[in-house]
Parts: C-alpha cells; sequence; structure tokens
C-alpha cells in the first residue's frame, strides 16, 4: 500500500499479507499480517509453510490453538517475524468466530466503550517546522485534545525548537505526546528529557532501544514523564517484565506485532494487574474496535482514569489508503472512534492491491 505521506526516504509503502481460514463446519474468516517494508517476504513464508502445516487438522478456536502454534514456531523466535505470521492465523480466526455469531468483533469480545478517544499522530521527524505545524493545525481543526510528534533530530537543539512550537500553537490544554522511535541511547535520553520536560509531555515514547529493560529501568529513575513502550515488544514475557520492572508507563501493544488478539487480550490482562494503562498501537480499524473492549478501571492513564486513546496516524489508515473493499469498521468524527457493525473483523482488503 502506497503511503499517502512517506513516514521517510526509506517507507513509502506498507505490506499487508490478508489471509483466509475455512473451518471444518463451513465458517470462514478473514486476518492479516501487516508489515512496514521490512520481512514481508520472510512472514508469507512462515505463512504458507510453517503456520499452514501446523495449523490444518486444529482446533478452529484461536484462544486453544494459539499458544501451540506460538511454541512451534519459537525454534524461529519467539516474536517478531513469528509473532507477525502468527497474528495472521489468530485474526483470521477470531473472524470466524465472530461472523459465525453475526456480530462484529468488539460485540464478540464485549463492548466496554461506546466510544473511545483518537489522538492525532504522525511520523513527521523529516518535515520542516512550517509542516509539522501545519500537520498539527489539522489536528486542532479536526477537534483533537491529545497529538503525538517525533522527536529525534540530530541536534538537541532543534527537537526543542521543535516541540516548542508545538506547544505554543497547541496551548496548555492540549495533551503532546512526543515518539523518539528508539534513537537515544541512555545518556542521550536522560539530557533531552531534561530539556524537553519543560513543555510538559504526557509520555516519552520508545527513548532507547526496545530491547533495552535495564536502560529503560534507570531512564524511569531519571525523567518525570511516563515511558511509552510496546511497540517493539513481541511477546507477552516482554510485557511482563516491562510492567514488573515499573519501567513502563504506558504499555502500547501493536495487535500484529504481539501474535493477534489473543495476545493482546492477555497483555491488556496483565496491564490492568499493574494499573499501568495501555493504549494500541497503529492500525486504528483493528485497534479501535479491540479499544472498545478494553477494560481500563483503575489505570490512572493519560486522560481520565479508565479512558483509552487509539493512535490514528494522518492518512495512513486502510480506508484512506484504498485498500479496505467495503466501508471501514470504525468512524472517527470530532477525535472519538465508535464502530460501525460490520461482521467481525471488517477487514476485507481490495483484491491485487499493489504499489
Amino acid at each position: 500500500m502506497p503511503l499517502h505521506r512517506p513516514w521517510g526516504p526509506d517507507v513509502t509503502s506498507v505490506v499487508v499479507l490478508p489471509t483466509r481460514v475455512e473451518l471444518d463446519d463451513g465458517a470462514v474468516g478473514f486476518g492479516f499480517s501487516w508489515t512496514p517494508t521490512i520481512g514481508a517476504e520472510a512472514v508469507l513464508a512462515l505463512l504458507q509453510h510453517d503456520i499452514w502445516r501446523t495449523a490444518i487438522g486444529r482446533d478452529g478456536d484461536p484462544e486453544a490453538i494459539w499458544q501451540s502454534v506460538w511454541e512451534h514456531l519459537h525454534e524461529a523466535g519467539g516474536g517478531g517475524l513469528t509473532t507477525i505470521a502468527l497474528a495472521g492465523l489468530d485474526l483470521a480466526l477470531w473472524d470466524a468466530r465472530a461472523r459465525a455469531n453475526g456480530c462484529s468483533i468488539a460485540d464478540e469480545i464485549g463492548i466496554r466503550h461506546r466510544s473511545v478517544e483518537v489522538y492525532g499522530s504522525g511520523v513527521n521527524l523529516h518535515y520542516t517546522t512550517d509542516e509539522l505545524l501545519a500537520q498539527v493545525q489539522r489536528w486542532i481543526d479536526a477537534g483533537h485534545d491529545a497529538v503525538k510528534i517525533k522527536v529525534g533530530r540530530p541536534s538537541l537543539a532543534e527537537d526543542v525548537d521543535r516541540v516548542r512550537a508545538v506547544r505554543e500553537l497547541l496551548g496548555d490544554d492540549r495533551r503532546l505526546m512526543i515518539d523518539a522511535n528508539q534513537r537515544w541511547d541512555l545518556e542521550r535520553a536522560t539530557t533531552a528529557m531534561q530539556a524537553l520536560e519543560a513543555f510538559d509531555p504526557a509520555w516519552i515514547e520508545e527513548p532507547l532501544r526496545a530491547e533495552d529493560l535495564p536502560g529503560h529501568i534507570v531512564l524511569a529513575g531519571r525523567t518525570s514523564v511516563p515511558i511509552a513502550v510496546g511497540e517493539n515488544l513481541h511477546t507477552r514475557q516482554r510485557f511482563d517484565e516491562f510492567l514488573q520492572s515499573g519501567a513502563a508507563g504506558v504499555v502500547q501493544p501493536n495487535i500484529v506485532r504481539v501474535g493477534g488478539i489473543t495476545p493482546f487480550r492477555r497483555i491488556a490482562a496483565a496491564a490492568l494487574e499493574h494499573g499501568v494503562p495501555l493504549y494500541p498501537h497503529l492500525l486504528p480499524e483493528l485497534s479501535g474496535q479491540l479499544a472498545l473492549t478494553l477494560d481500563g478501571a483503575g489505570a490512572a492513564g493519560i486522560g481520565p482514569a479508565g479512558s483509552v486513546l487509539v493512535e490514528d496516524v494522518e492518512d495512513a489508515g486502510f480506508g484512506e489508503l484504498g485498500a479496505l473493499r467495503g466501508p471501514s469498521p470504525v468512524r472517527i468524527a470530532d477525535s472519538r472512534l465508535t464502530q460501525t457493525g460490520s461482521p467481525g473483523l471488517g477487514l476485507l482488503f481490495t483484491e491485487g492491491f499493489t504499489s
């Protein structure tokens, strides 16, 4: 899928691998795996060979089959390509279950919110300051009370100037989140946060390499800004480690990268147990539906206690990219997301869509 707003010179498109499962009772489900630029061929090979051979003849209940298939794939890695591929199976099985029951995936799991808040997000580190401010103004005009921008420019002074300009445009009442996309080491992150705390960021996302749990623990003790992690954590075990350490102030699992709805729900339960807010990463047509089912009680997050935030990257939704065969399963208006009631996941991709 070519992106209308490239995420950088090396990320001009994202790849979706649609999946289909048929159960022996005739039920059919449709899911997908997803990755920006890297690893699509490897994910396809895992689906066509290892996952296909493992799944045939097994229980069609996604919660019954997920663990054993993950354990089978573990020799190729506990997470990353393996869980991205496994999501293709898991999502299709959940879709089949909901379609068989004649309802949306949110209704199948259980609705807890009529609507959830959406925040404006963009991959904008390569934007000029004027382009960045124009994007933020579009989010304000759309009614967003929370926005997220990228940090991690070559010099800290550039980051400070850009964040200051965005904060001045937003005013004091709107929430501003910043995302470093793993660009800093511990010392750079410490120095950067000492400077950026003045602009009252609601969280700092991925300040360090995702694998660096010790570094996150140290940084959490050096900044008052909550640290958001999870975009590049791929297993329930890794989320548990960050939650138990106290390093995670917000968790952001990507439903595809963790292996689908089944592990996402387990991660959500762990976050709730630790009182840490969970805000799904990207893919609002899927994440938004799951967000409607989340129990956020007791999680004192960025908004009111129990509230949920969904990320909407500008001009990057499946519907906006023209990749859906039918209407979107979610509707976003006035910074709120609601479901449309489409059966199953409601995500059927245009056949033959290529870049």
